[in-house]
């Protein structure tokens, strides 16, 4: 089940802050993130539209959001089931949405119209989206809205340089007012605090401050008679239109002398420039905090400046990159401001009083290609193209260090045993190490001719480095303590296209294009032990984590197991027809014909060896039990059309007599209209108008505790993890085994036999209440006369509890006297206790982590408190003691 999209912060769209302004909704593609700014954490919600999100409204009591695509398709999701409540289609691309703030309406934007619906409310309806007016007057593309702080009035922006202020309800004297004076398209509008005053901000970096003539409260609303006399003259348009929409406004720019008597008045009283002389540098966003006056404006070079209206003096002008700023957002208080670069897929928060970063996260800048587990499955690291190594934490979902020492794409990267030293591998023909405790890269290995490194694989002890090339067909050994190279493994007739360390022997698989996998024993003077012919170029290998078993994915798209001892295979899979690959927009043949060349490129045994996850082309990864050679599961990584090849048959509406609408490139000048890419080319021409990214899986991984596995797609890096929800998932239960029993055995203080009826249950809670209910003392007995079946069941149990629980001691006692009593006999099955053991490890040492911080803080303020108490002591007469140790205890307060 999917619980996380990490390595990507932000692709397109605008960013909002949450009602209290700790948090932060980003749209990442199809799917939105939630950034919790207090808590340091990051989470992408559970659904997912059908192309990328353009624009996110939040309802102002921060319950609803609506979300809607590209073309048009809107969701109303709730923030706090995270779950989709409504469907809707537009019918058109959307260019803004915005609540107002008593939250009973909402305004969009679409084509030259803006369209005001009532809001959904607390209950259930049928149609959540009602609509109550319609608003005509721009004559091209609306762009942006804003509303007055009592939800009467709100103005819109338009592509036709003007800017339009319309009553919410009809008013006497303000039914619609047409603002020009601008000579670029209009970026934003926003109403001064309580009053409808105006400034509007133009592409062309120009600020006009318009000033009205009468307060929010002198709007009078329409007498009864001229509603009637209004409504009748709608109903007289509406016939001419096939259904009747609610109620319709049409704006004149240049309304005659008659209708502009005893109404509301603008006029300009000054404009401002952003740019210097000789500046063209287009204004690209822009947001605005009415309590503090503050005007926050990003251009396309990718500088932003802080502005105090309406005197429009500069208090900071600051550059993030050199990509343009699409999006920003200010929270409530006035002190975060979010900035979001869709080039860069950059997402920053900056505190502007103190000059300081709250969040500075950022993507890879194109598609991830590896990633690699560390041995507690605590972080991940992964490597791109862009020849950036990163390293995320699984539990806040956040980067915390990226490594940039390789000038070209990284192809693997790979954590060693101890989980303090990350090595990737390069098409620069470096092989790095890098130290998790420094954060630098202390030793490079290079081999004597330049070649380019294709894969890599490091032993279990982590002192032997193996790389393969892809142009020189050679292997080469280097060592870790000396970075030397040690050796030059050749025999391959192709390119190396995967390596893997025996888990349990220093036993080196390498497979190559020359379809065969060679085995190597380190050990034994580097020499082959054997080759394993197969029937076609081989492209993947991965040794099962105990060690017994090989499997290999040739490219005819086939996965066979090995017994690598004897050279025997054990077993196969057919899986071509399981991938199932899309056919591209510009493919000018089927998808059925196209999937006769295609294959597995990456494969991953689970924690507990019994199933295998495959991945390749296309947008679902298998999983495939290994023993019945049946495939268990299909995961379909992405539902998002605005990736290419995500269709099995090409759209029939795209299709024209002359063939498929993409192969028509509308703004291509050129007498061929497309150019076909050349073969094997996966990210599509940056160049084209229309850009569409390929959907692949690049690399698969299974966790090491064995609760969740992650994939680097085109999207990001995916993880998927057990569901901890409630499942009724009892193991071997009797007819006597209920809740009320086990309480009853409980009260009879027969502890061991209450866990074991718990365990029997499988109820969590239940299982919580028994444990907590032993006392302290009493751990000692109750784990000694635990039967082993469920020693694991507990240690289990444990681990989970600790990632929630504040019983930090009591568990650690379980835990400790768990693994004193039981040790030797855990240790016989440790194969299969691993991932168990490792998930225990993972949330001990977190706790560790975050512990340690706190005591060594508070070793560090009590030894400066002494310090300062000696020091005064020292200078000043013995009577004013007194006075000191008060001074003191003030002092070490505001410390703590």
């Amino acid at each position: 089940q999917f619980s996380g999209l990490l390595g990507t912060v932000y692709r397109r769209g605008n960013l909002s802050f949450t009602r209290d302004g700790s948090a932060l909704v980003s749209p990442v593609g199809n799917r939105i993130s939630l950034f919790d700014l207090k808590n340091n954490k990051c989470e992408t919600f559970p659904l997912a539209t059908r192309l990328n999100i353009v624009c996110v409204g939040l309802s102002p009591d921060g319950s609803l959001a609506i979300l809607i695509d590209e073309e048009g398709a809107a969701l109303l999701v709730s923030l706090i089931g995270k779950c989709v409540i409504h469907h809707f289609y537009f019918h058109k691309p959307v260019h803004s949405v915005s609540f107002s703030p008593d939250g009973k309406k909402f305004v969009i934007t679409k084509d030259n119209v803006a369209l005001m619906y009532h809001a959904p409310g607390k209950k259930r309806e049928f149609n959540a989206f009602v609509l109550d007016k319609t608003y005509y007057g721009p004559y091209d593309e609306t762009t942006c809205i804003d509303w007055t702080d009592d939800s009467k009035c709100f103005a819109v922006g338009s592509k036709d340089m003007s800017t339009w202020v319309f009553g919410a309800e009809r008013w006497a004297n303000l039914i619609y007012y047409s603002l020009g004076g601008h000579k670029d398209i209009i970026v934003a509008c926003f109403f001064e605090e309580n009053s409808l005053d105006l400034y509007t901000i133009s592409q062309d970096a120009a600020l006009c401050v318009w000033q009205c003539d009468t307060e929010l409260d002198g709007l009078k609303p329409m007498p009864p008679k001229d509603a009637a006399a209004e409504e009748n003259a709608a109903k007289n348009d509406e016939e001419f239109l096939e259904e009747p929409k609610g109620e319709e406004i049409h704006g004149k720019a240049n309304p005659n002398e008659q209708e502009t008597r005893n109404k509301v008045k603008y006029s300009r009283v000054a404009k401002y420039f952003f740019n210097k002389e000789g500046d063209f540098n287009n204004l690209t966003s822009a947001a605005y905090h009415k309590k503090t006056h503050l005007l926050v404006t990003g251009f396309a070079s990718g500088i932003f400046h802080l502005h105090e209206l309406p005197d429009f003096n500069l208090i900071h002008s600051l550059s993030i990159s050199d990509q343009r700023i699409a999006s920003i957002s200010i929270n409530c208080t006035g002190d975060w401001i979010a900035f979001g670069c869709s080039g860069l897929g950059q997402l920053l928060v900056w505190e502007w009083q103190s000059e300081s970063y709250v969040l500075k996260q950022q993507g890879h800048f194109n598609s991830m290609v590896s990633l690699g587990y560390s041995p507690d499955g605590q972080y991940i690291v992964t490597g791109g193209e862009d020849g950036k190594v990163k390293v995320w934490n699984t539990s806040s979902s956040f980067c915390f260090v990226t490594f940039t020492e390789h000038t070209s794409g990284v192809t693997a990267v790979t954590f060693t045993s101890n989980g303090y030293v990350i090595l990737s591998a390069s098409l620069d023909g470096t092989v790095r190490a890098f130290d998790l405790h420094r954060y630098r890269n202390f030793r490079t290995f290079t081999s004597p001719r330049p070649s380019q490194f294709s894969c890599l694989a490091v032993d279990s002890s982590g002192e032997i480095v193996s790389a393969g090339s892809q142009d020189s067909f050679e292997i080469f050994i280097w060592s870790m303590q000396s970075g030397r190279l040690l050796d030059v493994l050749s025999g391959h007739e192709g390119p190396i296209s995967s390596l893997a360390f025996n888990p349990m022997k220093c036993v080196l698989a390498s497979a190559s294009w020359d379809k065969t996998v060679k085995l190597w024993d380190m050990l034994d003077s580097w020499r082959t032990k054997e080759t394993l012919i197969l029937n076609s170029d081989v492209l993947v290998v991965a040794f099962r984590p105990d060690g017994k078993e090989l499997a290999v994915a040739a490219l005819n798209g086939q996965i066979t197991f090995w017994d690598h001892e004897n050279a025997v295979q054990t077993g196969s899979i057919e899986g071509r027809h399981d991938l199932q690959m899309g056919r591209k927009e510009l493919d000018k043949i089927t998808a059925k014909q196209a999937a006769k060349g295609k294959s597995f490129t990456t494969l991953c045994y689970s924690a507990d060896g019994q199933s295998i996850l495959a991945g390749g082309l296309s947008k679902f990864v298998c999983i495939y039990n290994v023993k019945e050679q049946i495939l268990m599961k299909k995961f379909e990584i992405s539902c998002n059309f605005s990736l290419d090849a995500m269709e099995e048959y090409l759209d029939r509406r795209k299709m024209t007599e002359f063939g498929s609408m993409a192969l028509i490139d509308e703004g291509a000048g050129g007498e061929d209209g497309v150019a076909i890419p050349l073969p094997g080319v996966k990210r599509g021409d940056m160049s084209y108008r229309h850009f569409k990214p390929e959907i692949r899986v690049t690399c698969l991984r299974f966790s090491p505790t064995g609760r969740s596995w992650a994939a680097t797609t085109t999207e990001g890096l995916l993880i998927y993890s057990l569901d901890s929800g409630l499942i009724f998932d009892p193991f071997e239960l009797d007819i006597d085994i209920t809740p009320s029993n086990i309480h009853k055995t409980l009260h009879q203080k027969e502890y061991t036999m209450a866990i074991i009826m718990a365990l029997k249950l499988n109820e969590k809670k239940l299982i919580q209440e028994v444990i907590e209910a032993v006392p302290s003392n009493e751990v000692d007995v109750v784990c000694s006369s635990l039967p082993d079946l469920y020693v694991e069941k507990v240690l289990e149990f444990l681990a989970s509890a600790f990632e929630i629980s504040c019983h930090l001691e009591f568990y650690l006692i379980w835990a400790h006297k768990l693994l004193m009593l039981h040790g030797q006999k855990l240790k016989t099955r440790s194969v299969k206790l691993l991932p168990v053991i490792q998930f225990l490890q993972k949330s001990i040492q977190r706790h560790f982590e975050d512990v340690s911080k706190l005591c060594e803080w508070n070793i560090y303020n009590i030894k400066y408190a002494l310090a300062i108490s000696q020091q005064r002591g020292m200078k000043r007469l013995a009577e004013e003691t007194s006075v000191d140790e008060d001074d003191l205890d003030s002092d070490s307060d505001y410390l703590m």
